[in-house]
């Protein structure tokens, strides 16, 4: 889908995400638990991520973002993938999205680009503490980006960036490339992980013609709305919203903790507050997805 497309049909209405790929591998009784998460799954039994996408498409999803988040050339090569294979990796996740895609009859596909911090497997991208220049961040990015800039999706998902530093290098990398991507930070308490104003962030993406839309993805969902009046203070562009379900993610015990709360209020609210692209990140499945649908239908929002 063209970038004109795709400004086109969010003007008109809004549209669902999918949910959380891992969660619903887990749930299907995949092992998530190693330092390539969901990328191993993508490696070992592709099959498995097709029917995840597929289940998310029978849920009222408009929107399959790809397997790529955890596939890194740095990651896969210390899992003991050649570069060769990683790539074949990246191009896989968009064939498996598109499958889907193309069996439901409708949807996008947008490709997965984590932050570098998820690479670590340590929860660095939840601290935005990477002791890394964006020239560096840039280089760490550009093949990622480039390959699945050609696999074929109809976008790049640009997903839960902790720093200011971090969107400025996947915007440079962005520049003049002709690809469209949304640029989607992760907050906490109103900021970016790093404590950096999130107002800077949709900032600096409104400056950048690749971007069609910025937001927030893998936070609480009390984060959003303060989220959408920042990103309105500075542009114009659409709002792309997919909190996690109220959990918290431990990154040093691996673990999850809380409660999940996710009512179809807020979703009602987000819409109403201007988000265009809204679904779910983390501990968020198929059923959450259903009711973003009908929440968006009832308000007369699809």
């Amino acid at each position: 889908m063209s970038e004109a497309r795709l400004l086109d049909a969010l003007a008109e209405r809004a549209f669902v995400l999918d949910g959380g790929l891992g969660t619903r591998l887990e749930e299907r009784g995949a092992d998530v638990s190693s330092g390539l998460w969901s990328a191993r799954v993508l490696a070992d039994d592709p099959d498995l991520v097709l029917d995840v996408h597929r289940d998310y498409f029978a849920a009222g999803a408009d929107v399959a973002i790809t397997a790529s988040y955890q596939v890194t050339y740095e990651g896969c090569a210390r899992a003991g993938f050649d570069p060769g294979a990683t790539t074949e990796l990246l191009r896989r996740s968009v064939e498996l999205a598109g499958r889907a895609r193309d069996e439901a009859g409708h949807g996008w596909i947008a490709a997965s680009v984590g932050p570098y911090g998820a690479m670590l497997a340590d929860g660095s991208e939840y601290r935005g503490d990477l002791r890394l220049g964006r020239d560096e961040l840039r280089a760490w990015h550009r093949e990622r980006i480039r390959v699945l800039a050609g696999a074929g999706a109809d976008l790049i998902a640009v997903e839960t960036m902790p720093s200011l530093t971090e969107v400025e290098a996947i915007l440079a990398e962005l520049d003049g490339a002709g690809t469209p991507a949304w640029i989607s930070v992760t907050p906490l308490g109103g900021r970016l992980r790093s404590g950096e104003p999130i107002a800077k962030a949709f900032a600096l993406a409104d400056d950048a013609d690749e971007v069609v839309a910025v937001g927030v993805n893998c936070c609480a969902p009390g984060e959003v709305l303060g989220a959408i009046e920042a990103a309105r203070e500075v542009t114009a562009k659409p709002i792309v919203v997919y909190p996690n379900s109220g959990e918290t993610w431990d990154g040093a015990a691996r673990q999850w903790r809380g409660r999940a709360a996710f009512p179809t209020e807020l979703v009602r609210s987000w819409r109403a507050a201007g988000a265009a692209l809204i679904g779910g990140c983390c501990r968020t499945g198929p059923s959450q997805i259903t009711a973003i649908s009908r929440a968006l239908a009832d308000a007369g929002g699809r």
